[in-house]
């Protein structure tokens, strides 16, 4: 464990006993893949028969992973964040949108969100997930070049006009605006729409952050191929690893394509750190959110920006962690005065359980990640009995 992030007392300085003890409990059945697997079988049965599990679901896992019902709701975790020097990104649910009105109600929602934020110091950025505002089978035949019937091109149009509604929204409010990434087959219309948004509203400050999948074995080709062939264009990107790893190599066995995704991990952490090198290369043309529960990756953009002569607090790097994980991260980054955001979810229980899951899944998938957590909360239990 790297002494920097070592530093428990101020990791989870904001949460209290119980929710200690409750993290711990959470982590510890997390670790267990048959247990997760036994739980999201019977989330999802008790969803399909409408049993009364939004109270069990909302004491625990809920409470552990997000913010609230709404902005509202969240806004008291959100100042007792940013009294730690850590910045907030709300990101309200928005699983399931399926037709057009929902779609327009979700870019209302989004430019709500804008509005509310726009002069709070707290929270710097806004995020959007594409499938949101448009339906993924209409990004997926772009994606594939599929030439449109008229329903389609005016489905799409209306796509691209809920796109520039919010990025033009948000550069308006001075906020800058992450654009989620999604699954392999919907990717590439993403993308695209991500270079209009950039070059509108990136003129002369990045606002439009595109997020780009390390995981994915061709994105640091994507990286450099779109900077090299729009040099005049400021980029802004949010390197992540990736959240739909079982996912994607599913679709491509059903689907009869390459599976998109890097061969092992120790891949996935060369392809993500070779991307952060190329991101410093290239300063003047990019700015950029390390989203990042990988402490070796956070330490190399620590020592990249040492080297490159920038102040901790320099506004072209930020560091992003979800709100429920990783906190000796993000509390320790902010101790240092490096920009340092959670990505806070909000939302009714019942539409945040999808995402609820993921964090499950991902934390189970991921070599050591739930293991880490609880190592760390059982420390700073021991440390507080010590104490006390």
């Amino acid at each position: 464990m790297n002494s920097f992030f070592n530093n428990t007392k101020d990791a989870f300085s904001l949460k209290s006993n119980f929710d200690l003890l409750r993290a711990k409990l959470l982590f510890a059945v997390i670790q267990n893949k048959y247990l997760v697997s036994l739980g999201t079988w019977f989330i999802n049965f008790s969803l399909k028969f409408y049993l009364p599990i939004n109270s069990i679901i909302k004491i625990s896992i809920y409470k552990h992973f997000c913010g609230g019902l709404n902005e509202i709701q969240c806004y008291p975790t959100i100042q007792r964040m940013f009294k730690k020097n850590v910045y907030t990104v709300l990101d309200f649910s928005t699983e399931g949108y399926k037709n057009e009105e929902d779609f327009d109600m979700c870019c209302e929602k989004k430019i709500s969100i804008i509005e509310f934020i726009k002069d709070k110091d707290e929270i710097p950025f806004a995020v959007f997930k594409p499938s949101s505002v448009g339906k993924s089978s209409i990004f997926e035949k772009v994606s594939k070049g599929t030439i449109l019937n008229s329903q389609d091109k005016e489905a799409w149009l209306k796509i691209r006009k809920r796109f520039h509604l919010i990025c033009k929204k948000a550069k308006e409010s001075d906020v800058k605006i992450l654009i989620d990434a999604e699954e392999f087959l919907i990717q590439k219309a993403i993308d695209q729409l991500a270079l209009e948004m950039m070059k509108e509203y990136n003129k002369n400050e990045v606002f439009v952050f595109n997020t780009v999948q390390m995981y994915r074995s061709d994105r640091l080709g994507y990286l450099k191929k779109i900077t090299e062939e729009n040099p005049s264009v400021l980029f802004g990107f949010k390197l992540v690893r990736g959240a739909y790893m079982e996912k994607e190599r599913q679709l491509s066995k059903k689907h009869g394509y390459p599976s998109p995704i890097c061969k092992d991990k120790l891949s996935t952490d060369k392809n993500f750190d070779s991307a952060i090198e190329y991101v410093f290369q290239n300063l003047k043309q990019i700015n950029f959110v390390c989203a990042s529960h990988n402490e070796a990756s956070t330490l190399k953009v620590i020592d990249l920006m040492k080297k490159n002569n920038l102040k901790n607090g320099n506004k072209k790097v930020w560091f992003g962690q979800l709100y429920g994980m990783s906190d000796n991260i993000t509390f320790n980054l902010a101790m240092k005065s490096y920009n340092t955001f959670k990505i806070l979810p909000f939302g009714p229980v019942r539409n945040l359980i999808p995402y609820l899951l993921r964090r499950a899944e991902e934390n189970t998938s991921v070599r050591g990640q739930s293991g880490r957590e609880l190592s760390l909360i059982q420390s700073e239990i021991r440390r507080r009995k010590l104490q006390s």
